[in-house]
């Protein structure tokens, strides 16, 4: 969330950024709001101003046996009484407008973020690795999984459309891959591993920003708790309401855990397949830190979700997204694209954002340096570290053989209890 303080001392600022996202300005609709709540309260305040100073002339009145103007008095602290509630009522709607307009506001995208309407306007910052060096007849990783015997349309008797069972050897491969990666951010990134609640209150959708704007992405239960879309809305939220010491920041969070999304608008995209899936594994990573640490904080986070497809030995590129493609809450992402050769094409795999303090300003969490009075809210950070069931199509796809079996990537042998080797079930 913006500061609205900040918005009435830089309204040519914010509407330059709201441009550069491809939205309309709105910078003198939200100081308009602003005043007029500035007006209803200060209205309300000499009301109960006038109250107050009314009801002691009545005791002055009273003691000075000037009952008729004791009478007047009386009639007007009357009068007051029954018209402040009007006036306290329209002090709420008006704040609670402002506070709503605020709440759909996208954060402001820092300088070096290219500008762009949708994807193509996105950067390539860099790559690595190559692309497989073999001969044979790349496929899809559904086909893989289903000549192996080990993914099934099962789900959709089950679930519906967007869901997969995975069996045997190949379930095996997914565990393993999410153990990996929460090993290698735990063990060597300095990460603290969080098992976090999967269901989560208006609150932490509101923090993170997936409420008011986006709950038709999201799932909710029927005692009104929402299943979160990315364990970030968990593991920000553990700083909520808290007041930090500086000198203890960066905090560092990850969690592997079930994700869950409506796909509200994607019909007819990746139908196939475990590309979009209303449920998924994914290891997150979140970082709390300061207004100083974060830029740097957000490039080593990057490196950390890199580290992880180097380890696997899959070719990948790092994009800057533009303006127009960058995320609701982010002020600059970069996105991991992996090398799927099935699709012939990059397809992102990990997303990682520096936030600013735009979610420690929902969730009203701050820090305070060792000889500071005042507090400051919060710069967070959020990333895939990366993505479970996208790194294991990469993996299949990229680890093809030309007998249809997969090989196990080095990093992963510690997980598959000595199997080297996805084969054809029996």
């Amino acid at each position: 969330m913006l500061d609205i303080k900040w918005i009435r001392d830089n309204p040519t600022a914010l509407d330059a950024a709201l441009a550069k996202r491809g939205a309309s300005a709105l910078a003198q609709t939200l100081i308009d709001l602003d005043e007029k709540r500035r007006s209803v309260i200060q209205t309300a305040q000499d009301m109960q101003s006038r109250r107050n100073a009314a009801s002691k002339e009545i005791g002055a009145a009273m003691a000075a046996k000037n009952t008729d103007l004791a009478d007047k008095l009386k009639a007007e602290v009357s009068a007051i009484k029954d018209r402040l509630p009007a006036a306290e009522e329209e002090e709420r709607q008006v704040t609670a407008e402002l506070n709503d307009a605020l709440a759909r506001l996208p954060n402001i995208p820092f300088d070096d973020v290219p500008v762009g309407e949708d994807e193509a306007g996105n950067v390539e910052k860099h790559r690595w690795g190559s692309r497989p060096a073999w001969n044979h007849k790349a496929l899809e990783h559904y086909e893989i999984g289903e000549a192996l015997g080990y993914m099934d349309l099962a789900a959709a008797k089950i679930a519906g459309s967007r869901f997969t069972v995975l069996k045997g050897q190949l379930a095996r491969l997914e565990r393993a891959l999410g153990q990996f990666m929460i090993d290698v951010h735990t063990q060597e990134h300095g990460y603290t591993e969080v098992h976090a609640p999967l269901l989560v209150r208006d609150d932490a959708m509101f923090g993170t920003g997936q409420l008011p704007k986006f709950s038709e992405d999201l799932f909710r239960t029927t005692d009104g708790r929402w299943l979160i879309p990315t364990a970030e809305v968990s593991l920000t939220n553990l700083v909520r309401e808290e007041i930090l010491e500086q000198e203890k920041l960066p905090l560092r969070f990850t969690a592997l855990t079930p994700c869950f999304r409506s796909e509200a608008g994607s019909a007819g995209r990746d139908t196939r397949g475990m590309l979009r899936q209303h449920q998924f594994m994914k290891c997150e990573l979140v970082s709390i830190t300061d207004a100083e640490s974060a830029v740097d904080e957000h490039e080593r986070m990057t490196a950390c979700a890199e580290k992880i497809l180097q380890r696997l030995g899959l070719h990948y590129r790092v994009m800057t997204l533009c303006t127009g493609d960058m995320g609701f809450g982010a002020r600059k992402t970069y996105d991991l694209e992996v090398w799927l050769p099935g699709q012939d094409t990059f397809r992102e795999i990990s997303s990682c954002s520096v936030c600013g303090d735009f979610q420690g300003r929902r969730m009203n969490a701050r820090y305070r340096g060792k000889d500071d009075k005042a507090t400051k809210f919060v710069h967070t950070l959020n990333g895939s570290g990366t993505a479970v069931g996208r790194a294991l199509i990469a993996v299949m796809e990229n680890y093809l053989n030309d007998d249809g079996t997969v090989t196990v990537p080095e990093a992963l042998l510690p997980y598959m209890g000595g199997l080297t080797k996805i084969e054809k079930a029996a």
